[in-house]
């Protein structure tokens, strides 16, 4: 058994996920963005700057909500 206290893993647990998880979601957008070439268009968007935007706009939406309902659990009270 380790001898971190419960508190500091579920703050480290809940650090990490949210760095990861960022990290993560950039590193997909930027793919998807930058090196396909749909986050900038010529004169007029194409439906690949649409569908590039949604998918941006949503995932970060849905990323917000996860991080919100994470860090607002309570911890489980001690026995």
């Amino acid at each position: 058994m380790s001898g971190m206290e419960q508190d500091a893993r579920d703050l480290l647990y809940k650090t990490l996920m949210t760095v990861s998880i960022g990290a993560l979601w950039m590193l997909l957008n930027m793919t998807i963005g930058l090196y396909a070439g749909w986050f900038f268009f010529d004169q007029t968007p194409k439906a690949g700057n649409y569908i590039c935007y949604v998918f941006a706009v949503g995932s970060f939406i849905w990323m917000i909500r996860y991080f919100y309902k994470m860090w607002s659990t309570k911890p489980a009270p001690k026995s």
